[in-house]
């Protein structure tokens, strides 16, 4: 065998390799997500919704891999979306007092929000607030992935 063919199948078994792990990165959280609740089980989580505001796609690191979209409500128990968030592993929800949009800046931040649960579903979630966060205290909900340190998404809700 030719050094020249053993370099290229080295060289190409790495990279499906490596496409195959990243692909697997991507796929596992959507296999292992629970079930989606329903728009009546959003809508039944915040009976008393203080505040809502919208994920957009345009938001300055939100890109093809990294985006939601939707309506999220926030109450006095729990916050919602009736939306759509990209699929990733271990994502955060986490209230600020000032809007954030980039990775650097909810960085800088981090340390003065507020991490309010896990968010485990990619269509709709519902996320229980903690008894010690107040939401009138802040006016931006944020997704964030912990894993990878990705911004997500982000909305001003005031």
């Amino acid at each position: 065998m030719s050094k020249r063919l053993l370099a290229f199948l080295v060289v190409s078994h790495l990279a499906i390799g490596f496409f195959g792990f990243a692909l697997g990165i991507y796929t596992l959280p959507i296999l292992s997500a629970p079930p989606a609740p329903t728009a009546q089980q959003v809508t039944n989580a915040v009976s008393d919704v203080q505040y809502s505001a919208q994920f957009t796609r345009d938001l300055a690191d939100s890109d093809t891999l990294h985006w939601g979209e939707g309506e999220v409500t926030i109450g006095n128990n729990a916050i919602t979306l009736m939306g759509e968030l990209a699929p990733g592993p271990s994502y955060k929800l986490y209230l600020a007092k000032e809007f954030v949009e980039t990775e650097a800046k909810f960085k800088q931040l981090k340390s003065q929000m507020a991490l309010v649960g896990d968010v485990k579903t990619f269509d709709n979630f519902v996320v229980n607030l903690p008894s010690d966060v107040d939401p009138s205290q802040y006016n931006t909900v944020i997704v964030w992935c912990e894993s990878f340190n990705e911004f997500i998404t982000a909305a001003k809700y005031r």
